[in-house]
């Protein structure tokens, strides 16, 4: 659905419900861990790239037609031989039998794998990403942290010629 849209928010929440459901199968396969960060991160990831189009691209809404393809034919081709050759490679491939038993928390595994000692370091980190990416958003609304004049307090900009201020 992200091609077939015109509008890149549109479009922007359409990959965010496909990572979502790759979060969900993440934890449908019992790696809750690794499920929750991936659907936290690619919230917080598409919120930002949300922010960022707004402020940035030129029809951020989609009020004039656009297309997210250009090369419709060749992609197609692509797209239907890299399908083509994943399915024969999946088939054909020897795949090797399971040696042992399945461990009983696999995402503690992964995370020693990956991390070793260092575990409580990368969690701290994370949680100090996390602060860092929320500030930023919060930061990026129409309201910033230094603008005190808005409808809720009913003051007007002094430069603001729309609300009736000096450069009227």
């Amino acid at each position: 659905m992200v091609f077939r849209f015109d509008s890149m928010a549109r479009a922007t929440f359409s990959l965010l419900t496909a990572l979502l459901c790759v979060g969900g199968e993440l934890i449908v396969l019992g790696l809750d861990y690794l499920g929750i960060v991936t659907v936290l991160m690619m919230t917080i990831e598409m919120a930002i790239m949300a922010v960022f189009m707004i402020m940035f691209m030129m029809n951020p809404a989609g009020l004039m037609p656009m297309t997210m393809v250009h090369n419709k034919r060749g992609s197609t081709a692509i797209c239907g031989l890299t399908f083509a050759l994943l399915v024969v490679g999946i088939l054909l491939t020897p795949w090797p039998r399971r040696r042992g038993q399945a461990p009983t928390d696999p995402t503690m595994d992964l995370g020693m794998s990956l991390m070793g000692p260092q575990m409580l370091t990368m969690m701290t980190l994370g949680m100090a990403l996390f602060a860092t990416i929320v500030a930023t958003v919060v930061l990026a609304t129409r309201r910033g942290r230094y603008d005190r004049f808005g409808d809720d307090l009913g003051a007007v900009r002094p430069d603001d010629p729309v609300r009736g201020g000096v450069g009227r």
